[in-house]
């Protein structure tokens, strides 16, 4: 029969083992069981960040609540050498094993931009610099060559990246649809239908108007009449941005090589970055006979096949602005 001090040290041995497995199922159950959080939370891994920074950190958001069996669980699971940095959206209640899964996943929260169509290339690297997680210097591309529309990134992504990839989908863009174009268009390459494109784009944002807009283009041009585009004009004065006031008889004057009332033809350059929109009006324009347009001060066109019809239209909206401004007896 074991002595006493054999049966003490039998019963101490046992207690001890007893205290281990019960600590290790109590760590086990914090790492598999649901975690702390009753709302998602969005949160920011910073790069360079070890497992036992990661731990204390999802454990001071309320994300797990045990650093320790975050740590010893996801080196269990050998998924703690696989955690990634990034931004990432921990749903409620997920587990310290979930968050886990989750971080080597790579699975980071996608961030949206979208750049609107019609954006001068300096217009797009300022949205680009406001964008919250992008980093890096960017400098504005080349005038019409980023394709409007929204693009997805995670914190952390570089701002070049976006312009490449909104390059690429305006070369994309434009492979696709050129060979589509209509025959016998009074412009032979790419880039001049994106310079007409670019001029459409600022001067109208109704879907039904683009391809009459685009058609009066195409038969000015054809007619070798000089196009009279007020967005031209504005772009050559301040090419970052509209500029903010009507223009000016000095404005139209202004003999810069963007002026479409001073110079014939297509400008050197696109004035904005045209959506595809814009671009498959220019490529298949309304055939129409109208040759002039004018705002009708509700943001919509009234147009003209002949000049004195187009002088009718004109002193009739002015007559509209006119009582409209007039004031209230």
């Amino acid at each position: 029969m074991p002595s006493r001090p054999a049966r003490f040290l039998a019963f101490a041995f046992a207690a001890v083992l007893l205290g281990v497995c019960l600590g290790a199922w109590r760590l086990w159950t914090l790492y598999a069981d649901p975690g702390p959080s009753a709302l998602p939370v969005q949160l920011l891994i910073p790069r360079a960040s070890g497992g036992d920074e990661t731990a204390a950190l999802l454990a001071s958001k309320g994300v797990i609540e045990s650093p320790l069996a975050f740590a010893l669980g996801a080196r269990i699971d050998g998924l703690s050498a696989r955690l990634k940095a990034g931004e990432y959206l921990f749903p409620a209640g997920i587990s310290a094993r979930g968050a886990a899964e989750l971080l080597a996943s790579g699975r980071t929260v996608q961030r949206r931009v979208t750049i609107a169509e019609g954006l001068t290339s300096a217009q797009i690297a300022t949205l680009l610099r406001a964008a919250e997680g992008m980093e890096g210097e960017i400098e504005p591309p080349a005038e019409g060559s980023l394709l409007p529309e929204t693009y997805f990134y995670s914190w952390g992504d570089a701002r070049a990246r976006t312009l490449e990839r909104a390059q690429r989908a305006m070369r994309e863009t434009l492979a696709e649809l050129w060979p589509k174009r209509a025959p016998d268009l009074p412009f032979a390459t790419p880039h001049e239908a994106l310079v007409l494109a670019s001029i459409v784009e600022r001067e109208t944002s109704h879907a039904d108007e683009r391809a009459r807009v685009a058609g009066v283009f195409v038969n000015r041009l054809r007619q070798r009449m000089r196009l009279q585009a007020d967005p031209t004009v504005a772009y050559g004065i301040d090419p970052s941005g509209p500029l903010g006031r009507p223009l000016s008889r000095a404005d139209l004057d202004n003999r810069h090589r963007w002026n479409t009332y001073a110079h014939e033809g297509l400008p050197p350059t696109p004035i904005a970055n045209p959506g595809r929109a814009s671009i498959e009006a220019v490529l298949n324009p309304a055939r129409t006979d109208d040759l002039y347009f004018v705002a009708d001060g509700d943001g919509r066109h009234a147009f003209a096949r002949t000049l004195a019809e187009h002088n009718r239209n004109v002193a009739r909206l002015r007559e509209i602005e006119r009582v409209r401004g007039a004031p209230k007896e």
